[in-house]
């Protein structure tokens, strides 16, 4: 039987990020994103409800989350869902269902970046993907 796991999401954050680490040192954030749906019931009546996602991001995007998201932020994820299930110190069992992120991409155009660096030259910024200079007057595009 085949099987597939796999969530695409759009959204916005719900509050800032904080960002942990594992004992092994790995850096892991967690996102409360809220996905609207717009739909029109039977009787014509124009309704919007949200549904509140969780979604954990590991490593480096998870650095990046921390660095240039905030609350209200929207975002563009791909991922998986996974089930956890842990017992509390009061003994009650607990589980949640939540999106583990492989890709986080942010929509927003001005991140914390931009903000704090606004007026500086970004042409000294990290190699564009194939090599390429980023920004600069000689780009093909």
């Amino acid at each position: 039987m085949a099987n597939l796991n796999r969530v695409l999401l759009m959204g916005n954050l719900t509050r800032d990020l904080e960002i942990k680490y594992v004992k092994t040192g790995q850096p892991v954030t967690n996102i409360r994103l809220a996905v609207n749906r717009s739909y029109t019931t039977q009787t014509g009546e124009k309704k919007d409800e949200v549904c509140f996602v969780n979604v954990v991001v590991w490593g480096k995007q998870a650095e990046s989350c921390h660095t240039y998201l905030r609350k209200g932020s929207a975002v563009f994820i791909e991922g998986r869902l996974q089930s956890r299930s842990w017992e509390s110190d009061d003994g009650k069992k607990n589980s949640i269902l939540e999106v583990v992120a492989d890709r986080v991409q942010f929509l927003d155009r001005k991140g914390k970046k931009d903000e704090e660096f606004a007026g500086e030259d970004d042409t000294q910024g990290a190699d564009a993907p194939g090599g390429a200079p980023s920004g600069g007057d000689d780009a093909p595009f």
